[in-house]
C-alpha cells in the first residue's frame, strides 16, 4: 500500500459506505479513521502484552499514525508510540513505483520524517526495500543502517524466498527483544515449501535475528513445538519469530472466512482490493471484526500467542486512507 494519498488511488476502490448499521458502532460520518486504527493497535497491544510480557507489536506502513495530526510536524501520538515496539515500512529506498527502482527522494524524505519520530521514541524501524540488483541491495543495507534502521532487501515482492546470501550484520547472539535485532527475514509466503518440515529446515539453516512469517502453511497452523524449532539460528544463537496478521483487510483464504460471505458479506466488509484479489477492506473499528482479530478468546491473536510467537506484524495499517 502507498503512504501518500492521491485522488486517483481513491477512485480505484468502490463501494465505500458512508454509514454503518452495525449495533454498537457509530456512523462513519465524522469518524477519525486514523484514531480508530490507533485504538485497534493499542487494543491488540494491551491484550498481547497482558498474555505475553515482551510480546512485540509492529505495525507496517500507515506511518502517519505516529503523530496526532498525521503530519510530520504534529505532536507524537504518545499512547500509540508506547503501545508498539517498532514500525515496518515498505518501499523506503527501493520499490515505491516499481521493484528494483529507486524510490523518489521526496517519498523517502516524507517517510523518514515520520519514521524518525518513532525511532526517537525508542521503537525499532524495519525497512523493507524491493530490489534485486547487487548494487542496489548493498546500498539498501548500508543506507538503512546509516539511518539507524534494520532492513531487508527483498528480491521478490511476493516474499516467498530466502536470499541466497548470508544475512547482513550476521551474528551468533541470543536475540530476546526486537531492539537487539541487526537483521531480519521477511518470508510470509511459503508457496515454495512443500511442508512445514521443509520450511523449518530452510529457516533454521539461516542466521537471521528475526523472521516474519505466517501462522499457516497450506492451511495448517504451526505448533508451539515447531515455532520453538524456528527460534534456533544455525550458528547456535536464538532469534525472534514474529507472525504476520492483516488487520485492515479480511482475506477469503483465512480460517475465519465463512462460506456464506461469498454471496452475502457482512456490512463491515467493504470493497475488494484490486491489487490483491481475495482481500477485502474492512471497517476495522467494527466489533465483529475486532472480535475475530483480538477480542475473542479464540481470536487470531490468541492463536498466534498460544503458538509461541514472539510478536505480531500488523499489516494494512494504512486502511484509514481508503475510508478517508
Amino acid at each position: 500500500m502507498r503512504v501518500l494519498i492521491f485522488l486517483v488511488v481513491i477512485t480505484l476502490f468502490t463501494g465505500c459506505d458512508s454509514s454503518d448499521s452495525d449495533s454498537g458502532n457509530n456512523n462513519n460520518e465524522n469518524r477519525d479513521y486514523k484514531q480508530d486504527m490507533r485504538d485497534l493497535v493499542i487494543g491488540i497491544s494491551q491484550k498481547a502484552k497482558a498474555m505475553h510480557s515482551g510480546f512485540a507489536i509492529i505495525p507496517q506502513n500507515g506511518i502517519e499514525l505516529v503523530t496526532t495530526t498525521g503530519e510530520a510536524s504534529g505532536s507524537p501520538a504518545t499512547e500509540y508510540l508506547d503501545a508498539i515496539d517498532g514500525n515496518g515500512q515498505e518501499d523506503f529506498l527501493y520499490g515505491y513505483d516499481n521493484d528494483d527502482e529507486t524510490t523518489p527522494a521526496s517519498v523517502t524524505s516524507y517517510l523518514k520524517g515520520f519514521l524518525d519520530i518513532s525511532k526517537n521514541a525508542g521503537n525499532t524501524i524495519l525497512a523493507i526495500d524491493y530490489c534485486s540488483s547487487p548494487s542496489k541491495t548493498t546500498h539498501s543495507y548500508e543506507a538503512n543502517n546509516a539511518f539507524g534502521y534494520v532492513s531487508f532487501a527483498a528480491p521478490e515482492r511476493s516474499l516467498n524466498i530466502i536470499p541466497a546470501s548470508a544475512p547482513v550484520y550476521e551474528n551468533a547472539s541470543v536475540i530476546t527483544a526486537l531492539s537487539q535485532a541487526k537483521n531480519f527475514l521477511y518470508l510470509i509466503n511459503p508457496e515454495n515449501f512443500a511442508s512445514k518440515t521443509d520450511f523449518i529446515n530452510a529457516v533454521t539453516a539461516t542466521n537471521y535475528d528475526a523472521v516474519i512469517m505466517d501462522l499457516f502453511l497450506n492451511d495448517e497452523a504451526f505448533t508451539a513445538s515447531e515455532i520453538s524449532q524456528l527460534k534456533n539460528k544455525a550458528n547456535g544463537g536464538k532469534r525472534l519469530v514474529i507472525c504476520y496478521m492483516s488487520i485492515g483487510e479480511a482475506e477469503d483464504y483465512r480460517y475465519y472466512w465463512q462460506s456464506s460471505w461469498n454471496g452475502n458479506k457482512p456490512d463491515w466488509i467493504a470493497a475488494e482490493n484490486p491489487d490483491w484479489p481475495g482481500n477485502f477492506k474492512v471497517k476495522y473499528w467494527n466489533d465483529d471484526w475486532q472480535g475475530i482479530i483480538y477480542r475473542n478468546n479464540d481470536s487470531y491473536l490468541n492463536k498466534i500467542i498460544l503458538a509461541g510467537f514472539d510478536g505480531v506484524y500488523l499489516d494494512i495499517i494504512d486502511a484509514f486512507e481508503y475510508f478517508e
